[in-house]
């Protein structure tokens, strides 16, 4: 049965973009079929980061405005087999989405593919909800500091209730999981930034995954490259730890905060599986 995942955050520059095209990849190169759409209208980055800027000739907009068949928009990744991409529109505006349009276009991705990754835009307005409005699951991600926990915060509560499940009233609700990106250990233990517990603590879902702050990261995305594909990256590796972790294999948190935080690990990942 298809999945339709969100990217989703209220703060912009978290790495959203960045990781639903790793998550994208990541799946991809589990054998699961996978696409990734862009829904940041007239802001367009997935299709940089993914390298296929170059290859655009029509879009996700295109498809609903039925100016183009949704094959004739989507972009087959060159080096994963499983991989495609929907970009957005970089001249419309957000008012271009509809809600019958985005059911419409879902609706046949998911007779094809296995998981539909939506790369939501920052903040909580159109784009925003549609993104996340027939999610069956979402990936908040969030940077270690106040001001981007609080703004997910605000996102959960979206999720919650503002969502094709959540308006069903009989108790279902999109299922959400934390992606903490950018997070440093040490300024973490120097108090610079929140501890992976703080975060915890405030947002009150599982744990996805942690992905550390990198130069690999930004170097991936200017070579139009997911990074879940450099196999040496600590973050790439991160990446697919959670990616394998959102399919629902039992994969250990790769931080080596000390033997107090560990058994803090321990615990968590005991209370998941």
């Amino acid at each position: 049965m298809s999945k339709v995942i969100v990217v989703t955050s209220g703060k912009g520059g978290v790495g959203k973009t960045t990781s639903s095209a790793a998550i994208g990849a990541g799946l991809a190169m589990r054998g699961h079929k996978t696409v990734v759409i862009d829904f940041d209208v007239g802001l367009r980055n997935l299709d940089m980061i993914m390298g296929c800027e170059r290859r655009v000739v029509f879009d996700f907009i295109n498809v609903i405005q039925g100016d183009a068949k949704l094959k004739q928009a989507l972009i087959k990744d060159r080096r994963l087999e499983n991989l495609h991409v929907l970009p957005t529109s970089q001249t419309r505006d957000k008012d271009a989405l509809t809600t019958e349009g985005v059911k419409k276009v879902l609706d046949e991705l998911r007779e094809e593919f296995d998981y539909i990754v939506c790369d939501s835009p920052a903040g909580i307005e159109r784009g925003a909800h549609l993104a996340m409005y027939y999610a069956d699951e979402a990936v908040v991600v969030t940077n270690p500091e106040v001001s981007s926990v609080r703004d997910s915060d605000r996102v959960l509560g979206l999720l919650n209730s503002k969502t094709a499940l959540a308006e069903k009233g009989d108790g279902s609700a999109v299922k959400a999981q934390l992606l903490l990106t950018r997070f440093d250990q040490n300024r973490s233990a120097n108090g610079e930034m929140m501890s992976v517990e703080d975060v915890l603590e405030i947002l009150a879902i599982p744990l996805l995954g942690i992905i550390p702050e990198s130069t690999s990261v930004l170097k991936a995305s200017n070579e139009g490259t997911p990074v879940s594909l450099d196999e040496k990256s600590p973050a790439g590796k991160a990446y697919m730890d959670a990616v394998g972790r959102l399919v629902g294999e039992q994969i250990e948190m790769r931080v080596n905060p000390g033997e107090q935080r560990r058994g803090f690990f321990q615990r968590l990942l005991g209370r998941t599986a």
